[in-house]
């Protein structure tokens, strides 16, 4: 997989490509200065070869080990101004690699949903080069955790399913991991890369995970089984067990991820069904470059089942995903205090677009931002069928800062700013937690809130509501804001927030 988005924000007028060996995905930043509703065409080698409403195309069938040029152009919608270039971009596609069919010889693994594959697998990873891609035909291939070197291509065929266990043991050892913040060892995760270290340079890179299949974890009983095990080791009567908001909490922060991406870059997740994670789905820590398109998130009755969390890691970007989530659909997170206010490691340059919610907490920033969060960009995102819409929540004593939030062209249950008081455990930051330049264009709000039981509540569209000092929260910017079902805007406890052309609908 090659791709060419490196080392820097993405940019205004600049296409970005995403390529294996027969097919090339596009994708671009979506013109700032335009309101209307766009349509971009795609040349490829000259030639018109598509039209699409989305920054985003994928162009199929090419020819492996080939240049190409592509070209996007945009118009506007309703009018007849000339066309305008984004951008051209030359891309070579990759030579054809050789087929490792994980069910052939020496590896045998048997897709029967009860044959214990773990070491047909791992096999098969440890002895993939860069010239070979690892096939799973369609079955149901049951497996514990599996740790993955860099430069490694993994397709899984429309069909198949990587199921993870649901015992703990098939997720031993446990490795250096992070959750809610806080640097631990927990179990391995379904699928492992990289080893975690605030303190090293990247030591994986250059994975692709992609298909039309499904990998899935042992969920709910797999986390309920974790907690269970983790109670048996830990001296209840030296804690206060007061300060966790849950009896599990605790416990439960040793859960592994589904997909776990530690110190990687350039690592793209594509095309897939991600379902069931023991808690978060897709987490990638001190990581960059990480790009997830094209897959649906599901995990419902999960615990914290967040779907693709960036956490101290920068330049990462999901588009044209769906989730069906039991927590935040999209958490972005660098650190908890103290430890990340020491660590220090921003999460930066995350772009998320084109993504819908049909269930679950929406978009989130924090509560663990010790580290900082800068750089976000949203646009033609859907999270209406959400329980919070977009938010951006720490607790009063978490440090840190978030700013330079840019959303436009999206739907939203409801825009949330404020103060939490769980996940609240940590020692006070020397300095309290900042909110600022935060900007929302051309949105829509609807007032109404999915609750837990999926049914529709009314809300307040905005709640702004700031810690002790307003200048905590300040320079928020709303303009061409759509607000529906006679919802409320509150704000409190803030410092230069700027509403204009804010229109209300029945």
């Amino acid at each position: 997989m090659k791709n060419a988005y490196r080392g820097d924000k993405m940019k205004e007028n600049k296409l970005y490509t995403l390529v294996t060996s027969d097919t090339a995905t596009i994708y671009w930043y979506k013109p700032v200065e335009l309101t209307d509703e766009l349509s971009y065409t795609v040349y490829l080698d000259g030639k018109e070869c598509g039209k699409t409403d989305r920054t985003h195309f994928t162009i199929k069938k090419l020819k492996s080990n080939h240049k190409y040029r592509v070209k996007v152009e945009y118009t506007i919608k309703k009018k007849s101004a000339r066309a305008v270039k984004i951008d051209k971009v030359s891309f070579v596609t990759s030579k054809e690699k050789k087929i490792i069919d994980i069910t052939k010889e020496p590896y045998k693994a048997v897709g029967d949903g009860k044959t214990m594959n773990t070491k047909a697998f791992q096999m098969a990873i440890d002895e993939a080069g860069p010239k070979d891609r690892i096939y799973i035909p369609g079955g149901i291939y049951l497996t514990g955790a599996l740790h993955l070197h860099g430069n490694i291509d993994i397709y899984i065929e429309k069909g198949a399913v990587l199921r993870g266990t649901e015992n703990p043991r098939d997720y031993l050892p446990k490795i250096p991991s992070r959750f809610e913040g806080i640097e631990m060892m927990c179990y391995s995760s379904l699928i492992n890369m990289g080893t975690m270290d605030h303190s090293s340079d990247i030591n994986c890179e250059n994975v692709i995970i992609h298909g039309k299949g499904t990998i899935e974890s042992g969920g709910r009983k797999l986390a309920e089984r974790i907690i269970e095990e983790e109670k048996k080791h830990i001296d209840t009567g030296s804690l206060n067990l007061s300060e966790y908001e849950k009896e599990e909490t605790l416990p439960g922060r040793a859960r592994p991820r589904l997909i776990n991406i530690s110190n990687s870059k350039n690592v793209r997740i594509s095309g897939l069904n991600l379902k069931y994670g023991a808690s978060w789905n897709v987490h990638m820590i001190y990581s960059q470059d990480v790009v997830t398109d094209h897959c649906s998130f599901y995990s419902e009755d999960v615990w914290n089942g967040d779907g693709w969390d960036p956490d101290s890691s920068h330049d990462c970007t999901i588009f044209a995903c769906e989730f069906n989530t039991g927590d935040d659909a999209i958490a972005i997170k660098s650190g908890k205090n103290p430890e990340g206010n020491v660590i220090n490691i921003p999460t930066k340059n995350i772009n998320i677009f084109d993504c819908i919610s049909k269930f679950g907490h929406g978009i989130v920033i924090g509560s663990e931002i010790s580290g900082g969060i800068d750089n976000v960009n949203i646009w033609d995102c859907d999270m209406t069928d959400s329980s919070n819409g977009f938010e951006i929540k720490a607790t009063k004593k978490r440090g840190g800062h978030v700013r330079n939030i840019n959303i436009r062209d999206s739907k939203f249950s409801r825009i949330l700013m404020h103060s939490v008081n769980y996940n609240d455990d940590g020692e006070a930051a020397n300095d309290k937690p900042e909110f600022t330049d935060c900007r929302f264009s051309n949105v829509m709000i609807s007032g109404r809130y999915l609750d837990e039981d999926k049914k529709k509540k009314s809300c307040n569209a905005i709640e702004i509501i700031g810690f002790d000092e307003p200048e905590l929260i300040s320079n928020i910017y709303f303009d061409r804001v759509g607000i529906y079902n006679r919802s409320n805007i509150v704000v409190q406890n803030c410092s230069n927030v700027n509403m204009n052309r804010i229109s209300t609908y029945l």
